[in-house]
């Protein structure tokens, strides 16, 4: 359960903020939204190495610099 500590005199909005980053943080909304629908697994290891590949590009371009 995640908990906000709200300071005396500290505005709701402030609280609201601190909890959306800290649901941001904890990756509950993102897990929410690939629970939603099925992904196949096939789909989810095509989508992981593409992102290593686009990862190791970037890094040894970062190299090169």
């Amino acid at each position: 359960m995640i908990i906000v500590p709200v300071k005396d005199g500290e505005t709701i909005d402030r609280a609201l903020k601190k909890l959306k980053r800290k649901f941001e943080k904890t990756g509950v909304v993102k897990e929410l939204r690939n629970r939603q629908k099925f992904t196949k697994p096939s789909v989810i290891k095509r989508e992981q190495r593409l992102k290593a590949i686009y990862v190791q590009k970037l890094q040894s371009q970062e190299a090169d610099n």
